[in-house]
């Protein structure tokens, strides 16, 4: 892992259509987001980075005034930094895979998997995406089932999140 920054900072992202939302960025990008209730989960990830971390609501403002413009339908496409650096590689590389999937659209494990170079691999990319510090903004949830069916998804309600982030989207699903 080469992550160098010396801090990260915390902040909140409260009343948006999901719920209260944390967020983590360094001085590369954002880190992490998380709903409000899975908190500790977040503070796990962050005490595994090694860095001081400070409350501090103006570094996070920007990422999460587009945040909540996603949420409510006004942004189909970040433009802030994000910090790619305390990914492993596989992971890094999947995720960088599911945050290029168009707004609206979906794309199957398997597909993910033979984009990334490893077919065979559908698995190691639902743990990738399980394992996603930043869903909403590297939208696992697009990712679903070569059944065309949805299956797992950690944040918010779990499938009912997901389910309404893709209906949001536009996205046909099964």
């Amino acid at each position: 892992m080469t992550f160098s920054s010396s801090k990260i900072y915390l902040g909140e992202l409260n009343r948006t259509a999901l719920g209260d939302l944390r967020l983590a960025a360094s001085n590369f990008g954002l880190l992490a987001v998380e709903w409000a209730d899975s908190q500790s989960r977040l503070a796990a990830y962050l005490l595994r980075l090694k860095q001081p971390v400070e409350q501090n609501q103006k570094m996070i403002q920007t990422y999460g005034k587009e945040i909540r413009e996603y949420l409510i339908g006004k942004r189909r496409h970040f433009t802030f930094a994000i910090d790619w650096s305390t990914l492993r590689p596989f992971q890094q590389k999947t995720l960088k895979a599911v945050f290029d999937i168009p707004y609206g659209e979906t794309r199957a494990y398997a597909e993910i998997a033979a984009q990334v170079g490893n077919p065979k691999a559908y698995r190691a990319v639902g743990r990738a995406n399980a394992t996603n510090p930043m869903p909403l903004v590297i939208p696992c949830h697009r990712v679903i089932g070569k059944d065309g069916k949805l299956h797992g998804y950690g944040g918010g309600e779990g499938l009912a999140t997901k389910e309404w982030l893709l209906i949001m989207e536009g996205a046909m699903i099964a």
